[in-house]
C-alpha cells in the first residue's frame, strides 16, 4: 500500500508538473524522449548466465543511448522545453533476498555508495564530444530496485532544490550513473540496439576512476562505443515550448 501511494503521488506531481508548464501555452506538447517500440523494463540476467557472467550493472560513466530499434538518438530533443521527469528500469539483481543483499552490499563497497542515478542534457559537439548544459540532483534508487520507476524532477517544496532542466532542440539526454546502478539490458539486436559511455580509454572493462559527467559545463569525448546489442533502460519527459502565435497582440515585438 505504501508504494501504491508512493507511486500515485510520483505521478501525480510529475502530471501536475507537466500541466502547469503547458498551461503557458495550449499547444505545447508532452514527449516522451527515448520511447522505443521497445518499453523501458528492469533488467535481468539472460537464461543460464551466473551472476559473475551478468552484465546488467552500469558503474561510474554517463551513458548514452546511441540506437534503440534501429532509431538514432532516441533521447535527442525536437523542440526546446523542459524535462520534467524520467524513468528507469532498475534490476532486482536476485530473487533470493540473501543473495540480493549480499551483492548490493558488494557493489556499494566496490564503487563506493549506493545505487544512485541523474539525468544529464547534453549538447552535441564535434567528433562525439559533448558539453553539459544542465543536471539533475542525484537519485538515491535502492529503493526501486526490481521496478520500473517514473521520478519527477520537481516535487512539493520541501523538495525545491528539485527542479525541471531546460533542453534546446539538438539536446541529447543522458543517464549519469557515479555509483553503480543495475540498469542496462543487453543480448538484443547488435544492428538495432547501442550506447556510449563518456571515457575513452579502458572501455572493455568497468571504470576505474569516477568518469560520469556531474558538472554543467564540462565537455567529455564519448569514446567509448558502440556498446551494441546493449540498450540503456530510460526515457525522460519533456514538455515542448511552444511559441507566442504571431497573431498575438501582447507577445514580444518582431523586428
Amino acid at each position: 500500500m505504501v508504494n501504491m501511494k508512493r507511486t500515485f503521488l510520483v505521478t501525480a506531481a510529475v502530471i501536475a508538473l507537466a500541466s502547469a508548464l503547458a498551461a503557458a501555452a495550449a499547444s505545447a506538447q508532452i514527449v516522451e524522449l527515448g520511447a522505443t517500440a521497445t518499453p523501458v523494463v528492469a533488467p535481468s540476467c539472460p537464461a543460464g548466465a551466473s551472476v559473475r557472467n551478468c552484465f546488467i550493472v552500469l558503474t561510474r560513466t554517463t551513458a548514452l543511448q546511441t540506437l534503440s530499434d534501429s532509431v538514432v538518438l532516441p533521447t535527442k530533443a525536437k523542440k526546446a522545453g523542459w524535462i520534467v521527469a524520467f524513468t528507469v528500469g532498475l534490476s532486482k539483481l536476485s530473487t533470493n533476498a540473501k543473495t540480493e543483499k549480499s551483492l548490493i552490499h558488494g557493489l556499494d563497497q566496490l564503487y563506493a555508495g549506493t545505487p544512485q542515478v541523474a539525468l544529464t542534457v547534453l549538447k552535441p559537439g564535434p567528433k562525439n564530444k559533448y558539453t553539459v548544459a544542465a543536471e539533475s540532483p542525484i537519485f538515491h534508487v535502492e529503493p526501486y530496485l526490481g521496478s520500473v520507476s517514473q521520478l519527477p524532477l520537481s516535487l512539493p517544496p520541501t523538495f525545491s532544490a528539485f527542479a525541471p532542466l531546460p533542453v534546446a532542440a539538438g539536446d541529447v539526454i543522458d543517464l549519469t550513473v557515479p555509483t553503480w546502478a543495475p540498469i542496462l539490458t543487453y543480448n538484443l539486436t547488435a544492428s538495432k540496439f547501442a550506447y556510449r559511455q563518456s571515457r575513452s580509454t579502458g572501455c572493455k572493462t568497468a571504470a576505474a576512476s569516477q568518469t560520469a559527467q556531474l558538472t554543467v559545463g564540462v565537455s567529455t569525448t564519448y569514446g567509448c562505443s558502440p556498446y551494441t546489442g546493449t540498450r540503456v533502460e530510460y526515457s525522460a519527459t519533456e514538455v515542448t515550448n511552444q511559441p507566442y502565435p504571431k497573431s498575438y497582440v501582447h507577445g514580444p515585438r518582431r523586428p
